[in-house]
C-alpha cells in the first residue's frame, strides 16, 4: 500500500495509489484569508503526524495518530470542509464554510462526531460511559462497548433504509437506546432528530415530514400511537425500545430485533459512510418548541457539536476520566439542545459517565437519582431548582426551634460569605464562621440533596429568580446562569466560580463573540452572537434563516440584554415579548414579573398583560401541589403556601379557596407586594393596574409551559382571552392603583 502526502499552505491531500478503493481524505481551508500557512502552523505546531493505512473489514481506514496542540492525542483522521463557501445552507446535504481563526479555539482542527467518538475511546475505552438502572441494580457499559454498539445501530439503520441525509426521529424519555440510537444515526450519515415526549400526533408527524424521517425510534406503546404512518410517505421502519409489542406489524421492531440487523451486517458501507462524513456537514437537527408557528429545524453540524463541547468543556474546566471522572445525570428532555451538549456531547470530549434518571425523575424521583449517583455536575432548570427551595423550606418549617435559628444564621453567613467572593474574587482565607456553618449545615445540605461533590450546579432554558438564586447561594450553592439557544448548539454564555455575577448569565465562551445591536441610553439592545457554535440555518426555511442571521453572520437572538462593565451579561426579555402599551412605551416583562413573585411568595407563575392596552395587568397562579403521574397542577397548595397563609392569617389550603377574590386576606396580601413593586416603576406606564388570580397554575401538560419550564405566553393568551377581556372592561388608570375587592 503507497500513501502519498501532499502538503502545501491552503490544503492537504491524502491518496492511496493505484489500487481501489482508494481512501481520499482532504483538509481544506475556505476561507482564502486565513488560508496563508494557518493550517500547516496548525498541523506542524508541536506535532508528530504519523500517517498509516490500516486494513479493516475490507476497507481502507486512514488514521492519524499522535494529535496535535498538547498532550491530548489527535482523533483517527482530521478534515476539512472542502466546498462549503457560505456560512449558512439550506440544503439538508449542503456544506457550509467554518468560521475558523488565526489561533486560540478558534483555530481548533475540526472533527466529526465519529472523530471525536474514536479518539474518546482510544484513551478512555475501559472507562464507564452509560449508567442506567435495572430493578434496585445499577448497570454500566465501557466506551469501547458504547462506540462498538453505536456502530452496530448505525449498520441497522442502514439494513432497513436509512437514505444519507434523512432523520432517524427519537421519542422517548432519556435512556441508554436514545443515545445509542442518536449517535448511530449520525454514523450512518443520517440525522438525529429528538422529538418531545409531550408532542401531539399531528406535532410528531410534523417534525418527521420535516426531516424525511426513513425511521421513528419509539419508547413504547404509548409514543407508538402517535405515529401516524398512513402520512408518512419516507417512513420505512418503526423502533420500538421499551416493553412488549402490543402487535406485530411488518414494519415494527424491538430493540432486540433491531441490534440483531445490525450485528448481521458487514462494516463496509458504514466505514464508506463515515471515511466520506465532513465537519462542516449536517448531523443533527434540533426543533424548536413552536410556540409562534410551526418549529424550525435547527441544523448543527459536526463542527457545531465538537467544536462547542471542546470550548465549553476548556471553559468550565471539566476534567479528563484519566484525573477525575465526571459524573452527569441525564434527566431533560433529550430534544433539547442543553440535555444533547450536556448528557452527551461534553462527556463524550472528556471521557464522563452519564446516568439515566427515571422517567418519573420531575415527578418526585430525580432527588433519589442524585443521592445515588452524587454528580460532579448537574444542570437543573428553574422550576428544579425552585422546587428544590420549596421542598427544603418546607422540611425548616417543621424543624425545632434551635435547628431553624442556626439554620437562618449559618445561611446568612453563607449569603454574605459568598457575596463578598462575588465581589471581591476568591477570599484567600473564609471567615471562621464561614468554616463553622459549612461543617454545621451546608455539607449536609449538600448530602442530602446529593450534590456533595457536585463542583458546578447550573441553571438555564427559562429566566429564574433572584430569591432562588439567594437562597441556594446562602446554602453555600452558587448556580451558574447558562444563556444559548438551540442556534449556538447550547451555551453562549456561562457563569463560572470566577466569573460569578448574581441574576447575570456570565461572560461569553472562548472563541465566541457577543454583541448588543442597537443599544439604547441604558446599553440595552438584541444579544447577537458570532462563533463556530453557530447554527447551518433551518432546514428548507429561507425567510427565517434570513430573519436569523445577518449579511455579516451574526445571529439574531431575538433575546434583549446589556453588558456591565466587566463584560457580564444580564438578559432583560425578548424582543417578540416586549410589550409596547398604546402609549407607545416599550416594556419588558420579565423583571416585572421577577419583583411579583419576590414580593409576594406565594405566587407560582406571573404573566404581564398589556401589548396595545391602555395600561399593564397581570394573570397570576398560586403555588400548588402537582400530581406525581401525570405532572397536572393539582387544587390543593403547597405546603410553603399553606404556611405563608396560615401567616396572613388565612385559612386557606385550596387555590379555589383564593381565587376570583374569594379569600380577601390572600388578595389584600398580593395587592400590598404588588404596591411595592409599582413604588419602584419607572414610569406611571410601568404599573400593574389590575391582576387576576387563575384556578389553575400553569403546567407543562396544561400547555402553558414549554418541554424546558418556559413560559408559551401566546398559548396562555388564547387561553385565558375571556379572563383578559374582563380585566380590560373597566378601563381603570389611577396613578395609584389599588385593585377593587369583590364585595363579601
Amino acid at each position: 500500500m503507497t500513501i502519498t502526502a501532499i502538503l502545501n499552505t491552503s490544503h492537504i491531500r491524502l491518496f492511496e495509489a493505484p489500487k481501489p478503493p482508494f481512501v481520499h481524505s482532504v483538509l481544506h481551508n475556505t476561507d482564502k484569508e486565513q488560508s496563508n500557512g494557518k493550517l500547516t502552523r496548525a498541523l506542524t505546531h508541536n506535532l508528530h503526524l504519523k500517517l498509516c493505512c490500516v486494513h479493516h473489514e475490507n476497507s481502507y481506514i486512514l488514521m492519524t495518530i499522535n494529535g496535535c496542540l498538547g498532550a491530548t492525542a489527535r482523533p483517527n483522521s482530521l478534515s476539512l470542509p472542502v466546498k462549503g463557501t457560505d456560512l449558512w445552507t439550506l440544503h439538508r446535504d449542503g456544506e457550509v464554510k467554518l468560521r475558523m481563526g488565526e489561533s486560540g479555539p478558534e483555530a481548533e482542527p475540526p472533527l466529526t462526531v465519529n472523530q471525536m467518538f474514536t479518539s474518546t475511546v482510544q484513551r478512555f475505552g475501559n472507562y464507564n460511559a452509560l449508567g442506567w438502572k435495572e430493578g434496585e441494580q445499577w448497570k454500566t457499559m465501557t466506551y469501547n462497548d458504547y462506540y462498538k454498539t453505536c456502530r452496530t445501530a448505525a449498520k441497522g439503520f442502514l439494513k432497513l433504509g436509512l437514505e444519507r441525509y434523512h432523520g432517524v426521529g427519537i421519542l422517548g424519555f432519556n435512556s441508554v437506546e436514545w443515545f445509542i440510537a442518536d449517535i448511530g444515526a449520525i454514523l450512518a450519515g443520517g440525522f438525529a432528530v429528538g422529538i418531545y415526549t409531550t408532542n401531539s400526533p399531528e406535532a410528531c408527524q410534523y417534525v418527521a415530514e420535516n426531516c424525511q424521517a426513513n425511521i421513528l425510534v419509539v419508547e413504547n406503546h404509548k409514543q407508538l400511537q402517535k405515529i401516524l404512518q398512513d402520512k408518512l410517505p419516507h417512513l420505512k421502519a418503526i423502533i420500538q425500545y421499551k416493553d412488549e409489542l402490543k402487535e406485530k406489524k411488518p414494519n415494527l421492531y424491538t430493540w432486540t430485533e433491531f441490534m440483531k440487523l445490525g450485528r448481521d451486517e458487514p462494516d463496509a458501507q458504514l466505514d464508506d459512510i463515515i471515511s466520506s462524513q465532513k465537519p462542516n456537514q449536517c448531523c443533527t437537527l434540533i426543533y424548536t418548541s413552536g410556540t409562534t408557528g410551526q418549529p424550525k429545524g435547527v441544523m448543527l453540524s459536526h463542527d457545531n457539536l465538537t467544536w462547542t463541547a471542546f470550548v465549553t468543556g476548556q471553559d468550565v474546566s471539566l476534567t479528563d476520566a484519566d484525573k477525575l471522572q465526571e459524573v452527569i445525570v441525564s434527566y431533560l428532555p433529550l430534544s433539547h439542545i442543553a440535555a444533547q451538549m450536556i448528557d452527551v456531547w461534553l462527556p463524550m470530549k472528556v471521557g464522563g459517565v452519564t446516568y439515566f434518571a427515571q422517567p418519573d425523575a420531575l415527578k418526585g424521583s430525580l432527588a433519589n437519582t442524585l443521592r445515588e449517583i452524587r454528580p460532579t455536575a448537574f444542570m437543573g432548570v428553574p422550576r428544579v431548582w425552585e422546587k428544590m427551595q420549596e421542598k427544603m423550606k418546607s422540611i425548616g418549617a417543621k424543624s425545632s426551634t434551635v435547628r431553624r435559628k442556626v439554620a437562618s444564621w449559618a445561611k446568612d453567613v453563607g449569603l454574605q460569605t459568598n457575596l463578598n467572593k462575588m465581589d471581591n474574587g476568591n477570599l484567600s482565607r473564609k471567615p471562621l464562621n464561614y468554616r463553622l456553618a459549612k461543617r454545621l449545615v451546608f455539607r449536609k445540605v449538600r448530602k442530602a440533596l446529593g450534590l456533595d461533590r457536585c463542583t458546578r450546579c447550573y441553571t438555564g432554558a427559562a429566566p429564574i429568580t433572584k430569591d432562588t438564586l439567594e437562597f441556594f447561594l446562602s446554602l453555600d450553592i452558587p448556580l451558574f446562569e447558562l444563556y444559548g439557544m438551540s442556534e449556538s448548539s447550547g451555551p453562549q454564555t456561562i457563569s463560572l466560580p470566577d466569573a460569578f455575577r448574581l441574576t447575570s448569565c456570565g461572560k461569553v465562551i472562548p472563541g465566541c463573540k457577543t454583541k448588543i445591536f442597537n443599544p439604547d441610553v441604558d446599553g440595552n439592545g438584541e444579544i447577537c452572537f458570532w462563533g463556530r457554535h453557530v447554527f447551518m440555518g433551518y432546514l428548507n426555511m429561507p425567510d427565517k434563516t434570513e430573519e436569523a442571521l445577518d449579511s455579516d453572520g451574526w445571529l439574531h437572538s431575538g433575546d434583549l440584554g446589556k453588558h456591565d462593565q466587566d463584560s457580564f451579561l444580564f438578559i432583560t426579555g425578548r424582543i417578540k415579548e416586549l410589550i409596547i402599551t398604546a402609549g407607545g412605551e416599550n416594556i419588558p416583562p420579565v423583571p416585572i414579573e421577577d419583583a411579583v413573585k419576590e414580593a409576594v411568595p406565594l405566587i407560582s407563575n406571573a404573566m404581564l398583560i398589556g401589548d396595545k392596552r391602555k395600561f399593564l395587568s397581570m394573570l397570576l397562579t398560586i403555588k400548588c401541589q402537582v400530581n406525581n403521574e401525570t405532572g397536572a397542577p393539582e387544587d390543593e397548595l403547597t405546603p410553603e403556601a399553606v404556611e405563608l397563609c396560615s401567616k396572613l392569617g388565612s385559612n386557606s389550603t385550596r387555590v379555589s379557596e383564593i381565587a376570583g377574590g374569594r379569600d380577601r386576606v390572600v388578595y389584600a396580601a398580593i395587592q400590598e407586594g404588588i404596591n411595592r413593586v409599582n413604588e419602584k416603576a419607572t414610569s406611571n406606564a410601568q404599573r400593574i393596574q389590575k391582576w387576576t388570580v387563575l384556578e389553575k397554575d400553569f403546567s407543562i401538560p396544561g400547555g402553558e409551559l414549554g418541554p424546558t419550564m418556559k413560559l408559551k405566553r401566546p398559548v396562555v393568551m388564547k387561553m385565558c382571552k375571556d379572563q383578559i377581556e374582563n380585566i380590560y372592561k373597566e378601563v381603570l388608570t389611577p396613578t395609584t392603583p389599588d385593585n377593587p375587592l369583590p364585595s363579601k
